[in-house]
């Protein structure tokens, strides 16, 4: 199962539950994110691919598991963590990105744009986990999906905010290669995952 960090962070514990109750000998392998080629899925070399798909073309089978928005994340005491965060003082503060190619433009930037203002990225983690440990030991602003902070900003003593402007759904999804659509072993992992994603969802609701 090829995914993030982020997202194995969230739906590897509750998965591995599912599937070791009804196989306590499976094992599964979590591969980490790096091009997302096609061909990984089409040669057999990755089952699934979780996360936010992008284009992979018509043979590639995408089901989405749920729906999210992105919520701004700040350490507890952080000038942003309490009253109401305007754009101003968002835009006021130096913010972390994620990103495994280092790029310091994302859809909150775009947003900005529109609004004829910028931020000032400060630092660009690779990984989600990473950036966490980050934000709770500066006063770096950061965004993630609202469901998956729900489970792991506790951890790390961060509290979130309502972004100051709109930023486009994103969908979380799973996609694999046509020939496993009838697949037993297959169908049960997709069928499960499915189930946890939406667990997830209900519990972050």
């Amino acid at each position: 199962v090829r995914t993030s960090d982020g997202m194995l962070g969230l739906l590897g514990a509750p998965l591995l539950d599912a599937l070791r109750a009804e196989a306590p000998r499976v094992t599964v392998r979590f591969l980490p994110e790096g091009d997302e080629d096609v061909a990984a899925l089409r040669e057999g070399r990755i089952d699934l691919d979780v996360g936010i798909i992008g284009d992979m073309g018509p043979e590639i089978r995408v089901q989405a598991l749920a729906r999210d928005r992105f919520v701004g994340v700040v350490r507890r005491g952080s000038p942003l963590a309490s009253g109401k965060v305007t754009l101003q003082r968002f835009v006021e503060h130096a913010h972390l990105g994620v990103s495994r190619l280092g790029k310091t433009w994302g859809p909150i930037d775009e947003a900005l744009k529109k609004k004829g203002l910028a931020r000032t990225t400060a630092a660009v983690a690779s990984g989600h986990y990473a950036a966490l440990c980050l934000l709770a030991s500066s006063d770096l602003v950061g965004a993630f999906p609202s469901k998956w902070l729900a489970h792991a900003a506790p951890r790390f003593d961060l509290v979130t905010f309502p972004l100051p402007v709109t930023t486009p759904a994103i969908t979380i999804a799973q996609a694999w290669h046509p020939r496993f659509d009838a697949d037993p072993a297959h169908r049960w992992l997709r069928d499960r995952l499915r189930r946890v994603c939406r667990s997830i969802a209900e519990l972050a609701a």
